[in-house]
Formats: structure tokens, sequence, C-alpha cells
């Protein structure tokens, strides 16, 4: 795949090694000469000094034969104009932007951008994710389908442990999507599998319904 990273910062940059060792053409463009030069002692060809904001710059790096682009600026506004040029005037057909402010992500969602991160909140759902005082931790938002999904442990105390799939009724919409087990196996869920203590599932639900999610596949009220 052909990825534009827009944003030499230390996102960026990472993200662009990340992608080069898993073999992808990939190309990140920074607009400060300093940075730019900085990265690519690493980066080689793959870095590019520019502003990924001006069409002529996305132009001459072909965007319109890249896979995905993906806007890691510390400005929004930056990263929201990268993404709808590539979208809107180079027909990019994946664009991800990093936002810097949690309520910016429905103006990105309204305006086309095919998904965000939020770099706080993905930090924050690490941190809870280690902390055993909290069994159920929302993992990523679903973008446009009010839904999101979930890590949750199964734990001792919990009325599924030795039932199949299928007799287990969850609240809501909610549904499961994967088992991990205690070998760290994962698994994908059917109506006959079986529920044991110690087994973490990733499930897919609405906010309103994870309470009543969480007490059902933890046991603890």
């Amino acid at each position: 795949m052909y990825i534009i990273v827009v944003g030499g910062g230390k996102i960026g940059f990472a993200l662009s090694q990340s992608l080069l060792l898993n073999g992808h053409e990939v190309l990140c463009i920074e607009q400060d000469a300093q940075r730019n030069s900085i990265n690519s002692k690493s980066l080689g060809s793959a870095s590019f000094i520019g502003d990924g904001c001006e069409v002529s710059v996305l132009d001459k790096i072909g965007a319109s034969r890249a896979d995905a682009l993906i806007a890691t600026t510390g400005d929004d506004q930056d990263n929201l104009i990268t993404c709808q040029i590539a979208k809107h005037k180079f027909g990019v057909p994946k664009t991800i932007a990093q936002i810097n402010n949690p309520q910016n992500r429905d103006i990105f969602r309204i305006l086309g951008v095919d998904a965000t991160v939020n770099i706080t909140e993905v930090i924050m759902s690490q941190i809870v994710q280690e902390m055993p005082e909290h069994p159920l931790v929302p993992v990523l938002s679903l973008q446009g389908t009010g839904q999101e999904l979930c890590h949750v442990d199964i734990t001792t105390n919990s009325s599924v442990i030795g039932k199949q799939l299928n007799q287990i009724e969850l609240p809501g919409l909610s549904r499961i999507a994967l088992i991990i087990d205690k070998n760290r196996e994962v698994k994908i869920p059917s109506d006959t599998m079986i529920l044991r203590s110690g087994d973490e599932i990733i499930a897919v639900t609405r906010p309103e319904d994870e309470e009543n999610l969480r007490i059902l596949l933890t046991g603890d009220n």
C-alpha cells in the first residue's frame, strides 16, 4: 500500500517507521525543514518537505495513487483540510486524522473523514485497562453507529460461565466480536462456544448498555 503520513512529529515519524518496517510504501510530509532533516536520517527518501494542506504538494507526491492518507499534525484544522483535499481532490479511499480536541470528532465525521484517533483517549484507555477496578474498558468509538468496542474480563462471579453463547441474552444491541482465552488464543464467536472464567471479551455495544453488559459478564453490581 502507498500511505501518505502528513506531519513528521513524534507520532507521524514513529508511524512512518512502523509502516515502512511492515513493507508499505510510505511518504512522510513535514513542513519544518529542521525536523524534516532529522527525519530523513532514518526515513531516507520516505521523508518529504512540504505543506500537506497544499494541493500542489499532494499532487507532486502522487496523492491520486495513494491508498490512504494519515494526518498527524498537532493542528486539528490542518488535519481536517488535508484529509478533505486528499478525499475530494485526489480520491484517496481512506483518510485518517489525529484529533487533539475530542469535541471536533463529529465535525470530522460530518465532513467525510473516514476515521479519527484521539491520542489522549487512547492513552487513557490503556491506563484504565491496567486498573483491575475497571473491568470494562471502552476501546474505540465506531463512528456514525452510536456503538463502540469495549474490552471486559469474565470473572469468577459471572453467571455466563459454562453457558453457550446462544444461551446468553446480551443487553440491547450488544454482541460479542472476539474471545481471547487463557492461552491468549483469539477465537471467533460461534453459537455453541462456551464462556469460561478468565476469558477476555471484545464486544460491540452502545454506551447506554455498557453497565448492564459489565454486570452480566463480571457478576459485579
